[in-house]
């Protein structure tokens, strides 16, 4: 593996939708490994258990990502606490479970509202404040049913698979000009959380492997992306296969490195 390239340490990250589950986990590890963490969620009351648990270095910080003059206060709030932001993970969705046909358009549109909707406000205030200097990580937490879409979950399937369209259009637009601004999808797999399976992998886990990416500096990281610890291989022709496997080229994924 290629050694990774100089960048500047990141010191504030900021992790949505941090009270409860992935987001919770992805707080504590970032402070473990020494940031100045910014919590965002819904819920005050989970926010300042994170804190305390977390002795303070993680700030709470009560906003809605669908609702971006919230999200414009509660930068401001970070850039004068802690520091412009340096980890973005667009971490924060709802998952409802309907029928389509139970569906309206007001419900179908809230849960836009903040899957897609939180991940591009959070997104575009962050490069406001990462293109200046030229560097930034933004995860957005993803998931296969961006895809392929689950059963009762049209709007959530809908709005997974434009966030990943959104990801290759950030990437695609300023690939060529902020080499060291790097964005990823993560899909963490199946978790043991709320919105996850009983038997899923433990979210603390699954917080050191999305953590360790974030830390994770090369630019040819970035618009790749990574399944659990793995990084998901593009979908090859069968011609282009073909070749790789005469001539010696087959690509091999790449694993998140251990923190």
């Amino acid at each position: 593996m290629t050694p990774p390239e100089t960048a500047p340490t990141p010191e504030v990250a900021i992790v949505t939708g941090a009270g409860d589950g992935l987001g919770r986990r992805l707080a504590s590890e970032l402070a473990a490994q020494g940031l100045r963490v910014a919590a965002i969620g819904r819920n005050m009351a989970d926010l300042k258990a994170l804190a305390t648990e977390t002795a303070g270095t993680v700030v709470p910080i009560r906003a809605d990502v669908g609702d971006v003059d919230a999200l414009r206060a509660a930068f401001d709030r970070i850039d004068a606490d802690l520091g412009p932001v340096d980890i973005l993970f667009n971490n924060a969705a709802v998952y409802p479970h309907r029928d389509f046909l139970d569906e309206t358009p007001e419900s179908f549109q809230q849960v836009m509202d903040i899957n897609l909707g939180g991940t591009l406000n959070c997104a575009m205030l962050a490069l406001k404040r990462m293109v200046p200097r030229g560097s930034g990580r933004i995860i957005n937490v993803a998931t296969f049913a961006g895809n392929d879409p689950t059963y009762m979950s049209s709007a959530y399937s809908v709005s997974k698979g434009a966030c990943r369209i959104l990801t290759q259009s950030m990437v695609r637009d300023l690939g060529d000009r902020f080499h060291d601004i790097i964005i990823n999808d993560w899909v963490p797999g199946a978790l043991k959380t709320k919105m996850g399976l009983p038997d899923g992998t433990d979210p603390a886990l699954a917080a050191r492997w999305g953590v360790a990416l974030a830390l994770w500096h090369d630019q040819s990281l970035n618009g790749v992306t990574f399944d659990r610890d793995c990084e998901q291989l593009p979908v090859l022709s069968f011609k282009r296969r073909l070749f790789n496997k005469l001539t010696g080229r087959t690509p091999i994924p790449r694993q998140i490195p251990s923190l």
